[in-house]
C-alpha cells in the first residue's frame, strides 16, 4: 500500500510500505476515505517531538471503512464507517473507566520511553513518536487499529467524511479546551492560536455560552475564518495584545484563557518570544512559552487557563508568582477524544455545527508531502488539508 513516511526532518514521503494485518484478537484493518494534516505533525515535520524512526508512517487524524476484524472484536463488523480518535484506549484500565482516555495506561506499548524521556507517558497514540508507542499512523490506504473495539466512533451514512472526520482529534480538541473553561454567560474567553483547533475553541465557547470570544493571532485569513466563527479578533502584529484585551474587558481581563497553540508560539512585538527562540536553538528549552507567559500575565484573578496546545518538554521563566497569587487555575491534556464525541457527533446530526468549515485543501494522499509545507507555512491561505488516499 501507499503511506506518507517520515524520513527526518522537513521529509515526508509517499512511500510503498506492507499492508496491516490483524495482530491481536481486538484489531481491526480500516480502509481509509479520508484523513488530515493536523499541527501536531508539524512538530514532527520540524523534528521538535523526539523518538521517530525513518519510514514510520505519519497521521492520527483518519476515518474509513472496516475491512477486516480480530476474532475478538465483538463491537464491529465489516462494513462499519468509522472515525478513529487519535487516542488508542484500552476502555478497561482505571483511566479510561473514569473517562480520562488519553492518559490509558495500557495501550502505549513504549511506556517506558515516554516516562523515561519527559515523566508523562501518554495512551498510544497514531502516527507519533516511539515515546507514545510507535503505532503507524492514517496518512496510509490502509491502518491496523489496535483496541478497535474501544478505539472508534461509529458514524451515520447520511453525514459526510468531511462533517464527521475531525471528531477524531480538532473538534473535541477545542471542545474539551473550553469545557475546561467552565464557560459561564458573563465570560470573555480569549483564545490564542487560530488554526484549526483554535477555530474549535471559537465554536465550543460560542455553542457555551461565553459573553464574548476573542481570537489572537496574526494571519489575516485565520482571523477571518474566526470572525465567521462569532469573534473578535486582535492582530497581534498590528496591535498590543494586552491593551486590546484590557479594552474589551474594562481593564479586567478575561475570565477564561486558551493556549491553542502550544511549543512553537510566535509573536514579533515582544522581547520574550526573541529569547525562546534563542533558548530553543541553543536546546536549552524545548518549547516556546510566550502565549503561557502572556496569558499567566493578562488572565483576570481566579480565572482559568486552558491549553490544548501540545507542549513536549521543558520551558523557562513562566511566571509562577504571577500563576499563584493571581490565584489562577491551569486545565491541560491530551484530549480525552471519547469523551466528547456522542455529544458532538448529536451536535453535527442537529445542525448545530458543520465541521467541514475548517476545511480549505482537499487533495490527494500523494500529494501529502508538498502539502505539509504549504500547511506550515501557510501558504495559499492554508488553514486545513484533507487527504484522499
Amino acid at each position: 500500500m501507499k503511506a506518507l513516511c517520515w524520513h527526518g526532518k522537513n521529509d515526508i514521503r509517499y512511500d510503498t510500505v506492507p499492508d496491516p494485518k490483524i495482530e491481536h484478537p481486538r484489531d481491526a484493518i480500516v480502509k481509509t476515505t479520508s484523513c488530515a494534516i493536523c499541527g501536531s505533525d508539524l512538530h514532527l515535520y520540524d523534528h521538535f517531538i523526539p523518538g521517530m524512526e525513518h519510514g514510520d508512517i505519519m497521521g492520527h487524524e483518519f476515518m474509513g471503512e472496516v475491512v477486516e476484524v480480530g476474532s475478538e472484536n465483538k463491537k464491529l463488523k465489516v462494513g462499519d464507517r468509522i472515525v478513529v480518535p487519535f487516542t488508542i484506549i484500552c476502555g478497561e484500565c482505571d483511566q479510561c473507566k473514569r473517562g480520562n482516555f488519553s492518559v490509558c495506561e495500557r495501550t502505549n506499548r513504549r511506556k517506558d520511553l515516554g516516562d523515561k524521556a519527559f515523566g508523562h507517558a501518554t495512551a498510544g497514540l497514531f502516527g507519533y513518536s516511539h515515546l507514545t508507542g510507535g503505532y503507524a499512523g492514517g496518512q496510509a490506504e490502509y491502518v491496523r487499529v489496535p483496541f478497535a473495539d474501544a478505539t472508534h466512533v461509529k458514524v451515520p451514512s447520511t453525514l459526510t467524511d468531511e462533517q464527521v472526520l475531525f471528531l477524531g482529534d480538532i473538534f473535541p480538541t477545542g471542545w474539551q479546551a473550553a469545557v475546561q473553561c467552565d464557560i459561564q454567560p458573563t465570560d470573555t474567553v480569549a483564545i490564542w492560536g487560530a488554526g484549526p483547533v483554535g477555530q474549535f475553541c471559537v465554536r465550543s465557547a460560542v455553542l457555551l455560552g461565553a459573553k464574548q470570544v476573542v481570537m489572537i493571532d496574526n494571519v489575516p485569513e485565520r482571523l477571518l475564518m474566526a470572525e465567521a466563527g462569532g469573534a473578535i479578533t486582535i492582530n497581534f502584529d498590528n496591535e498590543s495584545v494586552i491593551e486590546r484585551l484590557n479594552e474589551l474587558t474594562q481593564g479586567k481581563g478575561p475570565e477564561k484563557c486558551i493556549d491553542a497553540v502550544g511549543l512553537e508560539s510566535h509573536a514579533t512585538r515582544s522581547i520574550d518570544a526573541v529569547y525562546d527562540r534563542v533558548k530553543q536553538a541553543t536546546m536549552m528549552e524545548s518549547d516556546r512559552p510566550h502565549v503561557l507567559r502572556e496569558m499567566i500575565y493578562v488572565c483576570r484573578p481566579a480565572g482559568v487557563l486552558s491549553i490544548p496546545g501540545v507542549y513536549g518538554g521543558l520551558v523557562d521563566k513562566i511566571p509562577m508568582g504571577a500563576l499563584m497569587n493571581k490565584a489562577l487555575t491551569v486545565r491541560t491534556g491530551q484530549t480525552h477524544v471519547n469523551r466528547w464525541t456522542d455529544d458532538l457527533l448529536r451536535r453535527i446530526e442537529e445542525g448545530q455545527i458543520d465541521p467541514s468549515f475548517v476545511i480549505t485543501h482537499t487533495v490527494g494522499l500523494d500529494q501529502g508531502p508538498e502539502m505539509y509545507q504549504t500547511f506550515r507555512d501557510k501558504l495559499d491561505n492554508c488553514i486545513k488539508v484533507v487527504l484522499k488516499p
